[in-house]
């Protein structure tokens, strides 16, 4: 098992998050689906439900993150990362060679594993910076995962930007941009991706930086919204939109500001110490022993991070020898808001149904987007572009909220972010119902609302799994939660939508669909599967509140203890 190299102090792990937000915006290359699916369906003569079948694979590729979760633990992550950049270079080389006509001929079945190839760079390139950086900052989990999940959502409209006016709406300089562009990018943060001795939990700047961090990408957000309308509305000479996306740069590169603050005025970032202390006050027994955490404790040297692996890994044979001559009690299976591995938590209930419920939330919302242009299209808009990018906006907004929302009541009233799932699940069940009836002006409040609630979905799942199962294991259990997404973009938008446009298409006598009946039982039966998930995050909540109350009940996060149970 190697280790992974840490040297205390030399670098705050602000540095990594900065560098992180570069990498979570490439990590949302699968965003860009809708923008090039119309050059796939036109260049190549594919069918609707072709089209969707590819983004199936879109999707897949995305989200199956079994081998990066598994990796993130047995390798440093500019190793992860480093697959990630390969993984995008072959990939989306692919489908620029047949959409730009290079190569011609291509089998279907070649550029449906192409594409998969190609959006599992997020997987690689997203579990490596979320996993380290969650373990980089371990008492701030809610906030750190909707900051970057949020970075992912809003990357769609930096995309979107993108495509309006350096690539003036071309499919093929795009996808040239995602097979050069995104590698280079990856490569360059790839130094800066590493663990780093936390920040200590009295550091009271802490809450400062990530209210900078947060606004930083709220402005992003409003400012990409802003020029995407623009660039539809408005004819703009070349100076000055390269000057408006110069802007878009300045505010990716805001978070670099803190490290760089904590360098220029070193004596107000002495805060910056190993845990030690404060960890020693969070793992206080009743009795008043300590238990320090391998997570959080920096080792006696603080050398390095992986120390935390080494009592998973020691010699089982000495375990056993030392169980037998009664020099260690056998260990206990662990509880809910303990250390898992993952074959533990595989047979945990809970593990289960936060699956099946984030599985029917976030499937239900991939279909509407990877179906969003011909959504578009289909109620009668000539441009998507705002659609998409009023998505990501929300999306963004979604994860970010959801984060800093979760995380206030959690400390404060020790509600499980599950309740948040059950909100969402609701509100989608309204959005859905907007889209069938299909009434004036609703398509873009209902997408408004479906961009929200797929961000908070999205988003909610990644705190609550390591809350519930730990961090040790967190790569491989976040990455199998993450299966529910190609999954319900296989039954609900491969197999459902495509199936429905298609026929719908059909009888109009047309490939391409027109009228709010192309997706109207679509929307219907999402309704009810949105339904379902109420239903199952309501008794998912219950069943969890008493591991919130355990581990929030002094308003803050602590390490359960034996006592606990």
């Amino acid at each position: 098992m190697p280790k992974l190299k840490l040297k205390a102090g030399s670098r705050p792990p602000w540095v990594g998050l900065a560098a992180a937000v570069w990498v979570q915006i490439s990590a949302g290359n699968g965003y860009n689906f809708p923008l090039y699916s119309s050059a796939l369906k036109s260049v190549l003569g594919l069918s609707q439900q072709q089209v969707t079948i590819l983004g199936v694979a879109n999707d897949i590729g995305e989200s199956v993150g079994l081998l990066p979760g598994i990796a993130c633990n047995k390798f440093p992550p500019w190793a992860v990362l480093l697959v990630g950049v390969f993984a995008c270079f072959l990939g989306y080389g692919v489908i620029w060679l047949a959409v730009s006509q290079t190569i011609s001929g291509l089998p279907f079945w070649v550029l449906w594993i192409a594409l998969a190839v190609a959006s599992n760079s997020n997987a690689w390139f997203g579990t490596a910076v979320l996993v380290t950086n969650m373990r980089n900052f371990p008492l701030s989990r809610g906030t750190v995962s909707g900051i970057l999940k949020g970075y992912v959502g809003i990357s769609a409209a930096v995309y979107t930007v993108l495509y309006s006016s350096v690539f003036e709406q071309s499919a093929s300089k795009l996808l040239l941009f995602l097979t050069l562009g995104l590698p280079v990018i990856c490569l360059a943060m790839m130094y800066f991706i590493r663990p780093c001795t936390p920040p200590s939990g009295e550091d009271s700047s802490v809450h400062v930086h990530f209210v900078f961090t947060q606004a930083a990408s709220v402005l992003l957000a409003i400012y990409l919204l802003t020029l995407t309308v623009i660039y539809e509305t408005v004819s703009l000479s070349d100076a000055v939109s390269y000057v408006l996306l110069a802007i878009v740069f300045i505010f990716l590169l805001s978070p670099l500001g803190i490290p760089v603050k904590m360098t220029l005025f070193r004596a107000n970032a002495e805060a910056l110490t190993p845990l030690a202390g404060s960890t020693e006050h969070l793992a206080q027994g009743e009795g008043g022993s300590t238990q320090a955490d391998p997570l959080l404790s920096p080792s006696s040297s603080t050398s390095n991070l992986g120390s935390f692996f080494e009592s998973e890994y020691a010699s089982d044979v000495e375990t056993l020898l030392a169980v037998g001559e009664g020099a260690v009690k056998k260990k206990r299976r662990p509880r809910r808001g303990e250390e898992f591995k993952f074959h533990e938590a595989f047979v945990k209930f809970d593990f289960w149904l936060l699956w099946v419920v984030y599985f029917l939330g976030v499937g239900s919302g991939v279909t509407v987007l990877n179906n969003l242009a011909q959504i578009g299209v289909a109620f009668g808009l000539d441009s998507t572009t705002i659609l998409l990018s009023l998505f990501s906006f929300c999306n963004f907004v979604g994860r970010l909220g959801s984060g800093a929302l979760s995380e206030h009541f959690v400390r404060t009233r020790t509600i499980p972010r599950t309740m948040w799932m059950t909100c969402t699940l609701i509100v989608m069940i309204l959005a859905f119902f907007l889209y069938a009836l299909a009434l004036s002006g609703t398509l873009y409040v209902s997408t408004a609302l479906l961009g929200v609630c797929y961000g908070f979905q999205y988003s909610l799942m990644v705190p609550t799994a390591s809350e519930l199962f730990g961090l040790k294991h967190f790569g491989i259990i976040y990455n199998f939660m993450q299966i529910g997404n190609p999954v319900g973009a296989l039954l609900f938008s491969g197999l459902l939508a495509g199936y429905v446009y298609d026929a719908e298409a059909a009888k109009q006598g047309s490939s391409t669909c027109l009228g709010p009946e192309c997706f109207r039982l679509t929307f219907l039966v999402l309704a009810g599967i949105c339904g379902l998930g109420t239903i199952l995050s309501i008794f998912l909540t219950i069943r969890i509140r008493p591991v919130y109350q355990m581990l929030y009940s002094s308003g803050s996060f602590r390490l359960p203890q034996a006592s606990d149970h």
